[in-house]
């Protein structure tokens, strides 16, 4: 697939709810720093037991965030959504009243929506011996929830679309936003993904699949461990982040800062198993956005992995990148940065392209922490250890998506030229 004529798709804005507390640059520069927000969690609203290593945006204030009103009708991965669109719409240097345009819009992801008004409602009914849940419940916990919020709280009057495709929901998001300029029905779409999982059935369930990564209070920052011989499984966390994407001449005509170039997007289905990954399925959307891209598997410079740390899954994505990248795999930088961040479902896509956009503008690659014996399973491809590669020639990376269900979803993002 080659591009619209005419439609370049630049990057002008970013924005996030970090973990660290701090704005893109502060989360970036930790993330380079290997550090890791990953602690043990003890879930506090549930009569049950209940410890695993998650993230969690301790610092985030919903009411000095986004408004008190808002804050108050909105669930959890709203208020972070919201936060994470304003942040990137100001940094776009954009005024805050989008004016109603009819060609801006919102292109949001999540995998599980309002999870924590559900669970509260489950909660007031069963446990508490309430008669009744909040009559806010259902425009609370709607998948396009966040997405509407966004929309009003910008006053933006274009598409407002919602993706729900487990851990691709926010990649999805993006890349159809993407679409959605190429073919001149939209000029800026904040586009990104928003989640808030850590509600005691989703721990519980995510637990029961036997692959949450194992941990005590000691070892809990570094319980995810991608391509680690030995690795224990993925750790759950809850974040936010968004991307202002624009057609290239519009942003250039308003003077906009443009980060880089989103230049192509792939997507495949692996058609094979439920939850099973497939090399072959991941190999066809890498290829696909390689193509949209114009790039040479010689000129990506990085690729952000999908990297949970489950035995399986590791060892399959690193599979797809040999049958993709060929020789050149074993001089690809490759990195993980779950393994700091965590796996926040459907928004992580959307975090991940964030530090893909940010490697390209730093010239600098985040290394997969806590990798200090890659599996034997898990070689051929340049693993970036110990430490942030800086002063990199970057000029193409690509960002990995791969989800339950078999969408697999890639992005590749060129340096501004």
């Amino acid at each position: 697939m080659s591009k619209v004529p005419g439609r370049r798709v630049a990057v002008t804005g970013i924005g996030m709810v970090s973990p660290f507390g701090g704005d893109t640059e502060d989360f970036f520069t930790r993330i380079l720093a290997g550090e890791s927000a990953v602690r043990l969690y003890h879930h506090p609203t549930s009569p049950f037991a209940l410890a695993q290593p998650a993230v969690v945006c301790t610092q985030f204030d919903a009411e000095k965030s986004i408004g008190r009103a808002m804050s108050h009708v909105a669930d959890r991965y709203s208020q972070l959504g919201v936060a994470a669109a304003l942040s990137a719409w100001d940094d776009a240097n954009l005024a805050r009243d989008g004016g109603g345009a009819d060609d801006y819009g919102v292109s949001w992801g999540t995998g599980v929506g309002g999870m924590l008004t559900y669970e509260k409602g489950y909660g007031d009914i069963l446990l508490r011996g309430k008669k009744r849940v909040s009559p806010l419940s259902v425009p609370m916990a709607m998948n396009n929830a966040a997405a509407s919020h966004i929309a009003m709280a910008l006053n933006l009057g274009g598409a407002c679309t919602t993706y729900s495709v487990a851990c691709a929901s926010s990649t999805i998001s993006i890349g159809e936003a993407y679409r959605r300029i190429q073919r001149g029905e939209s000029s800026l779409v904040v586009a990104g993904g928003s989640e808030a999982p850590l509600a005691f059935t989703i721990m519980r369930a995510w637990e029961a699949l036997r692959v949450v990564a194992s941990a005590d209070e000691q070892t809990a920052y570094r319980a995810c461990q991608p391509f680690q011989q030995g690795r224990s499984g993925l750790v759950l966390g809850e974040g936010a982040a968004a991307l202002v994407l624009e057609d290239w001449a519009h942003a250039e005509q308003r003077g906009a800062r443009i980060y880089c170039e989103l230049a192509g997007f792939g997507q495949s289905c692996d058609h094979t198993h439920l939850v099973r990954p497939d090399a072959q399925g991941q190999a066809r959307a890498m290829a696909a956005a390689l193509r949209e891209a114009e790039l040479t598997p010689a000129e990506v410079g990085y690729v952000n992995a999908h990297g949970t740390a489950t035995p399986e899954g590791d060892t399959i994505e690193i599979s797809a990148l040999k049958q993709v990248f060929g020789n050149y795999a074993e001089h690809l930088p490759v990195s993980a940065t779950k393994s700091m961040h965590g796996h926040s479902l459907g928004a992580v896509g959307a975090m991940e392209a964030v530090i893909t956009v940010l490697a390209l503008v730093r010239q600098a690659i985040p290394p997969t922490a806590h990798l200090n014996q890659v599996a034997d399973d898990c070689t051929g491809v340049h693993h970036v250890t110990g430490g942030a590669l800086r002063g990199m020639p970057l000029q193409a990376a690509l960002s990995n998506s791969f989800a339950f269900g078999g969408s697999n979803a890639v992005l590749a993002f060129k340096v501004a030229a």
